[in-house]
């Protein structure tokens, strides 16, 4: 929202004069005088060396691992054991159940780890009978090799880091399935690294919902919100359009609201950036009437074109407004746009000035007693804007409050 758009009639009254009340000076700065405007103060007080020295901070005691170094190494145990496990797990010594694959396939292995590793395995072994000295149990839709690598993770806790590439999508299955939580993790990590494509993200979405991995799951969605052009035209995503048209309807869904958030955010931006500016005017306009800036400023006070440049951001152009203001002839109503720039500027200081009858900016008290005849409406739009450009000023004040503490 800008300043509202009011037509106003210049005062006829030679009491609301507003050149009269500035001192103007056709002169300009040198940029060789302009000196930087902040700098760093030096202290002057003196501290007494008798003062004991503080303690010494405490050392750290510990050092924090991170979640995802966990999974850079291929084992999570020491390698004595790792070698054991895989020992009996290759040799199958002492076997007492047959895991049979695909293909017809199978890998000997031992009920006891099996059960004790995953409970949908232990209730399947407790269903199955004996025959002769042997217990078989099939795990059907997986290659052999996917299903091997599964088993030795139940044992070790080890893999490779290319099988588990290759398979990792049915050793996610496999982990969810089969309630085995460490490997689980370790697929999601996997996939949340560096295996995820445009090709692929579709189908690891739906695989994410249907293993419950809700941090894979937002992952893919976001992949798909940020690239969605390129994704949207592969064969993954027509395959899921004829097949989960829901899942389509929500990713669409979730586009749509991301795009709608950053307009969102953007036109918000670009709001408060108007409004601070509009507050950089009304400090720049008290300092230009009240104390005065080079060339420009009361007739009660001593210019100085030479001094240096001030603080205030919005001064100059300002000081060019003002300028054209005092000296425009074109003062009717819809005339001159600058003149009505300025015109606007000085009634928002009106309505923000708390001492009218001693403010030295131009015609304040004047756009006080005309705020008494105001219809309702204008009355409602400035009230609006005069309550943005406060806040943007008191969000400013305390942001700068904040950097100066953490300084």
């Amino acid at each position: 929202m800008a300043s509202p758009d009011l037509v106003t009639p210049w005062p006829s009254s030679s009491g609301y004069s507003f050149s009269g009340s500035l001192d103007i000076r056709l002169e300009e700065a040198n940029p060789a005088d302009i000196l930087p405007a902040l700098e760093v103060p030096t202290s002057s007080i003196s501290y007494n060396c008798t003062i004991p020295k503080p303690p010494p901070l405490p050392c750290k005691t510990f050092t924090r691992t991170k979640y995802a170094n966990t999974f850079l190494e291929c084992c999570s145990v020491p390698k004595e054991t790792v070698d054991t496990w895989d020992k009996l797990f290759n040799e199958g010594h002492g076997a007492d159940v047959y895991v049979i694959t695909e293909d017809e396939s199978y890998v000997p292995a031992h009920s006891s780890i099996l059960g004790a590793a995953s409970p949908v395995l232990e209730n399947l072994l407790q269903q199955t009978r004996i025959k002769n000295g042997m217990r078989y149990i099939k795990i059907p839709g997986v290659p052999y090799d996917a299903v091997r690598l599964f088993i030795r993770f139940l044992y070790s806790s080890c893999y490779e880091k290319e099988e588990m590439k290759k398979f990792v999508l049915h050793l996610l299955v496999l982990s969810h399935s089969y309630i085995v939580p460490a490997l689980k993790r370790v697929c999601i990590y996997f996939l949340e690294q560096d295996w995820l494509t445009k090709e692929n993200i579709v189908d690891v979405l739906q695989l994410a919902r249907n293993c419950d991995a809700p941090r894979l799951s937002l992952l893919c969605v976001r992949r798909v919100v940020k690239d969605f052009k390129a994704i949207s035209s592969t064969e993954g995503w027509k395959v899921m359009r004829r097949v989960s048209p829901a899942l389509e309807q929500e990713l669409l869904e979730s586009v749509v609201e991301v795009d709608s958030k950053k307009e969102e955010r953007l036109k918000k931006m670009e709001e408060r950036k108007v409004y601070l500016q509009l507050n950089e005017a009304m400090e720049a306009l008290l300092h230009i009437c009240r104390d005065g800036c080079r060339t420009i400023g009361p007739r009660d006070k001593v210019l100085k074109g030479s001094q240096v440049a001030c603080g205030f951001p919005a001064c100059k152009g300002l000081e060019t407004l003002v300028r054209h203001f005092s000296s425009c002839k074109t003062r009717v109503p819809g005339g001159c746009v600058h003149c009505k720039r300025m015109w606007q500027l000085l009634e928002l200081h009106s309505r923000m000035c708390n001492e009218p009858d001693t403010c030295k900016v131009p015609l304040c008290r004047y756009f006080k007693e005309k705020m008494q005849q105001q219809c309702k409406k204008d009355e409602t739009k400035w009230k609006l804007l005069v309550s943005k450009v406060v806040a943007a000023r008191n969000r400013l004040g305390a942001f700068s409050g904040q950097r100066s503490g953490f300084i």
